[in-house]
C-alpha cells in the first residue's frame, strides 16, 4: 500500500483508512451522511493525492492530446481545463480525465489513480509516432479538493488572486497558503463548488494546515472518499470502473458532449457510426419509488421480471432521502419517466428514470 504525504495526518484525525487504488486512503471520519452534508451546505476538504498527473509538453503536445482524447483540446486557452476521455480501439473507454492547458505548449493531464499505468501505456503507444514530451509526475504531486458553497469566502485569505473571479473549469497558477506556484482550479467532483489545489508533496502539509485554519470559522471538516462517492452520484457524474469501463462507449454513457467529431482521434470513425445509428443501450439515472438501496451489480428488470440491465452505481441519497442509482438499460427504457424495477435480493423495487443531476442544489 502506498501512502499519500498526508496519511499520518488522516490517521491522527481518526480517519477510517482502507486500501483504494493501491493507496491507503481516508474513507470516512465522522460518517458518510454528516460529511456529505458538510460539503453540500458548508465546506469540506478531501485528500485526493492518489490521482495521477502527466505533463505533455513541446510543439507536438496538442497533436498527441487531440489523438488520444475525445474532446477538442484545441479549444483550450492557457488557464482553462476540459473534461475528456481516452477512447480505446474497441469502442470503450480507457479512462476519463481532465486536461489543463498550463502554458502555450504544456498540458497537464489528471487521470484516475487506478489507471495511471494503463493510461501512460496507452498514451505512450500513440506517442511513438507523434514524439511529444511526456512526464509522469504523479509520485511528486499532491491534490486537495476544497469543496462546498463557503469555499471562496473561506479560502480568500490564503491567496492574492480573487477566487470569485475563477470561473468553473478555469484555473490559475498563483500563491496559496504561503506556497508559490500552486494550481488553483475551479473544478471538483461534488457539484457544490470549490477548488482543487495541486502542489508538491513537500508542500501539502503546510497547505492542509492553513486550509484547516482558514476554514475553521466556516465549519470546515476533513471528508473521506465515501462521501465523495455519494456527492458525485447525486450529480450523476460517472465513476471509472463502475459507470464507464473498457466496455462502455462514451455515447452510451451520455458523454457525447465530450466526443467531438471535428477531429480524428482513437476509434473516432467507429464512434461516429455508432452516433449515426444511435447506441442500443444508455446509462440512465433512476430513483426508487419505494424504500430500498440500489447497489452496483444489482439487476434492472422490466415489468415482466426480465433482466434488461445492470446497476453501475447506487446509494441512499443523503440530500434526497431516497435510493438513487445509475445503470445501463436498452434505449427504449431510457426516456425520462420510464418505469423499471431494481432487483434487491428477492424483491423487484419499482423505480423511475429521472433527469440528471439528481441533486439540483
Amino acid at each position: 500500500m502506498k501512502n499519500t504525504a498526508l496519511t499520518m495526518t488522516h490517521e491522527a484525525l481518526g480517519a477510517k483508512m482502507a486500501p483504494f487504488a493501491g493507496y491507503k486512503m481516508p474513507i470516512s471520519y465522522e460518517g458518510v451522511t454528516v460529511e456529505h452534508e458538510t460539503v453540500r451546505n458548508g465546506l469540506g476538504v478531501f485528500d485526493v493525492s492518489h490521482m495521477g498527473e502527466f505533463l505533455i509538453e513541446g510543439p507536438n503536445a496538442l497533436d498527441l492530446i487531440q489523438k488520444v482524447t475525445s474532446n477538442d483540446a484545441s479549444k483550450l486557452t492557457i488557464g482553462k481545463a476540459q473534461y475528456s476521455c481516452l477512447p480505446n480501439e474497441t469502442g470503450g473507454i480507457v479512462d476519463d480525465l481532465i486536461v489543463y492547458r498550463v502554458k502555450e505548449e504544456t498540458y497537464l493531464l489528471v487521470v484516475n489513480a487506478s489507471n495511471i499505468q494503463k493510461d501512460w501505456d496507452h498514451i505512450s503507444k500513440y506517442n511513438e509516432t507523434i514524439h511529444a514530451g511526456m512526464k509522469d509526475i504523479s509520485e511528486n504531486y499532491s491534490l486537495l479538493a476544497i469543496q462546498g458553497p463557503k469555499a471562496v469566502e473561506a479560502m480568500q485569505a490564503l491567496t492574492s488572486v480573487d477566487l470569485a473571479e475563477i470561473k468553473f473549469y478555469n484555473f490559475v497558477v498563483a500563491d496559496f497558503a504561503g506556497i508559490e506556484h500552486v494550481i488553483i482550479s475551479a473544478t471538483g467532483y461534488t457539484g457544490s463548488g470549490g477548488f482543487e489545489i495541486y502542489c508538491k508533496n513537500t508542500e501539502v502539509k503546510q497547505v492542509w494546515d492553513k486550509v484547516m485554519e482558514a476554514g475553521a470559522d466556516f465549519g470546515i471538516k476533513p471528508i473521506g472518499l465515501a462521501a465523495r462517492d455519494t456527492l458525485r452520484l447525486e450529480m450523476g457524474y460517472c465513476l471509472y470502473g463502475n459507470d464507464i469501463t473498457d466496455e462502455t462507449s462514451p455515447l452510451e454513457a451520455g458523454l457525447g458532449w465530450i466526443t467531438k467529431f471535428t477531429k480524428d482521434f482513437v476509434n473516432s470513425e467507429a464512434l461516429a457510426k455508432e452516433k449515426e445509428r444511435g447506441p442500443s443501450r444508455k446509462l440512465v439515472g433512476f430513483a426508487l419509488d419505494d424504500r430500498g438501496i440500489p447497489r452496483q451489480g444489482y439487476d434492472i428488470v422490466d415489468g415482466h421480471g426480465k433482466t434488461i440491465g445492470i446497476v453501475t452505481s447506487g446509494t441512499m441519497s443523503p440530500s434526497l432521502g431516497k435510493g438513487i442509482g445509475l445503470g445501463y438499460v436498452p434505449t427504449v427504457f431510457s426516456e425520462v419517466g420510464s418505469k423499471i424495477k431494481i432487483q434487491i435480493r428477492k424483491n423487484a423495487i419499482p423505480a423511475t428514470v429521472v433527469k440528471l443531476p439528481f441533486y439540483k442544489g
